[in-house]
């Protein structure tokens, strides 16, 4: 297979088409998405966020689906196209359906966090910018409203989050709101790149910011008036939407009593060899033993949040430096990445692609908890390849690169968690095979996130589904203290954030197992294809051909790389 990075260039097709005028229609619809494609054109908007704009969206996807039954792919790309489209789009409708759409709540990824998180990727370099800005802040509280409107509508429909998640969430809008808290935070450090704001600028951004501010004061209180007193005590979604919520994070349909003891066997296997490691950095004592040990080398500290950013660039950069030509073929826009300390200071770290032109570069965000100011590098490293090359970064930033081979919706909007998060753990193993996790302190860091990973594959399916629990914990059902103790067991990591952890399984049901579950199917592909290949098969090449096809449901992925999907003779 051909290593050139140079986009092939195909006439598009009808197919093509179809994929594109539903990009640009939900990008017009959808703004905060757009905004984070780096698509421009809408950004002083935030959306519809009432139940009709959730039943448009859903009627675009049937209306999308409707033009494209009965066309027949004109190539390989196309038969990908097609697969995918049915299968994302499909999903989409069917979960409409359910009425999983209207009642999204929880601690990180429903309208309360998107709606805020949309800022941080807006640019701050001029006035005019930070006009933008102040626009589209005016707007948040028309779109949180609209928000609890749905919810109220979801609540009649008998769909209400877990109590727990709704508790979260009105405790989140309290800290935002507080002094310290973002709104108060955004104004106060607000400059036009290296200059003061210009008076007329400061003032609309703080008259909109102060309505915001509001906004999700008075949320706060309407959660708590009309949602918390109807939502359930039980974290459960259930196996039926379960299955629902699995699919869509992993674009597959895996069996879950068998990956709920695979999970817990995967537990086992990382356990053992995690005691392995800690006899190497603390003879005779146990795994708590070499994490003290480590956390108490001055090698493996930083000392506060510039030290932290200077760390995550410089070995961010040296891997691209390291992998570019010789492990991956790495387009040159891809081979910059930016390092970030995130304005929230909620915790984890996360990423955002690049804009289509690149102008925004890919970018890694670590949001610090408040009054947090050192940090050990040994659990982090790790992090930084999965966030960074060979994990999102790579994965994400090619894709957008093959403007010449993909349509826009495929490079751009087809992402698949099980894909994105299944290769990001894929490329953590991977760095671990190339020898880059030699040092056991880092190499401990690397096992202490597998364990939690698979921890919590355990946990989700296991509580939502109401399958027996381990009996480590007890066995019978699962609650949430039995869920507390699997985790603190499998797991070496700070405590807050476990708690928000948690907290997050029990309230975005599938989405976290998807990381495991996607490793693990990303390995069975590899296996597969070696298996197929013989002596023939070249690791940078499979990695090229499978990130080729660009983010896909898992089922599509394999199909797509196996060459099983249909396409006519004359392609």
């Amino acid at each position: 297979m051909s290593t050139d990075t140079t986009p092939t260039t195909r006439v598009p097709s009808e197919i093509d088409t179809v994929a594109e005028d539903y990009f640009a229609q939900y990008c017009r619809t959808h703004p905060i998405e757009a905004t984070y494609l780096g698509v421009s054109g809408v950004d002083e908007e935030l959306g519809d966020f009432s139940p009709q704009g959730l039943e448009e969206s859903a009627q675009l996807a049937r209306d999308t689906l409707a033009r494209i039954d009965g066309l027949a792919p004109t190539d390989d790309v196309d038969a990908v196209t097609l697969a995918a489209l049915r299968e994302r789009l499909g999903l989409a409708v069917e979960m409409h359906e359910a009425g999983v759409d209207a009642m999204s709540l929880n601690v990180i990824a429903s309208p309360l966090q998107e709606i805020r998180m949309v800022f941080d990727l807006m640019p701050t370099d001029t006035n005019e910018q930070w006009g933008t800005i102040a626009r589209r802040l005016a707007k948040v509280p028309e779109a949180l409203e609209q928000w609890v409107g749905t919810l109220r509508y979801a609540a009649e429909q008998g769909n209400v989050a877990p109590r727990r998640q709704v508790e979260a969430c009105i405790q989140q809008c309290a800290d935002l709101v507080a002094d310290d808290g973002y709104f108060a935070s955004l104004v106060a450090g607000a400059r036009a790149g290296e200059d003061e704001l210009a008076d007329s600028a400061r003032e609309e951004l703080e008259a909109a910011a102060d309505g915001a501010a509001a906004a999700y004061r008075t949320l706060g209180e309407r959660l708590r008036e009309h949602i918390l007193p109807l939502a359930p005590e039980a974290d459960a979604c259930g196996r039926e939407r379960y299955g629902l919520y699995s699919r869509a994070f992993l674009g597959a349909a895996v069996d879950l009593e068998e990956t709920y003891r695979w999970g817990q066997e995967e537990l086992a296997r990382i356990g053992a060899e995690m005691e392995a490691v800690a006899q190497r950095i603390t003879p005779g004592g146990n795994i708590a033993d070499a994490i003290a040990a480590l956390d108490a080398d001055a090698a493996y500290q930083l000392h506060g949040t510039d030290a932290l950013r200077t760390w995550m660039q410089e070995r961010a950069d040296e891997v691209i430096a390291d992998m570019a030509d010789v492990h991956f073929d790495i387009p040159g826009p891809v081979r910059r990445i930016e390092c970030m300390i995130a304005p929230t200071q909620t915790g984890g770290i996360y990423y955002t692609g690049p804009s289509e032109d690149f102008s925004r570069p890919g970018r890694m965000w670590w949001s610090v908890p408040k009054g947090v100011t050192e940090f050990t590098t040994w659990r982090e490293l790790t992090t930084v390849y999965h966030e960074g090359v060979p994990g999102h970064h790579l994965q994400i930033g090619q894709t957008v690169y093959r403007s010449e081979l993909l349509n826009r919706w495929r490079r751009m909007m087809c992402f698949t968690s099980g894909h994105g998060e299944g290769w990001a753990l894929y490329a953590e193993r991977l760095m671990q095979e190339l020898g880059y996790m030699e040092d056991p302190g880092n190499l401990l860091g690397l096992l202490d996130g597998q364990s939690l990973r698979a921890a919590r594959v355990v946990i989700d399916i296991g509580v939502h589904c109401g399958f027996d629990a381990p009996e480590e914990v007890g066995g019978g059902a699962w609650d949430y203290d039995k869920a507390w103790a699997f985790l603190t067991a499998h797991s070496q990591m700070d405590r807050d954030f476990l708690r928000f952890e948690i907290d997050r399984y029990l309230g975005w049901p599938g989405q976290a197992p998807s990381y495991k579950i996607g490793e693990r199917l990303w390995m069975q592909l590899r296996e597969e294809c070696a298996r197929r290949e013989g002596d023939e098969f070249d690791l940078k090449a499979f990695h090229r051909r499978a990130l080729d096809v660009g983010s896909l449901g898992l089922d599509t992925l394999r199909a797509a790389v196996l060459g099983e999907l249909e396409v006519p003779e004359q392609a």
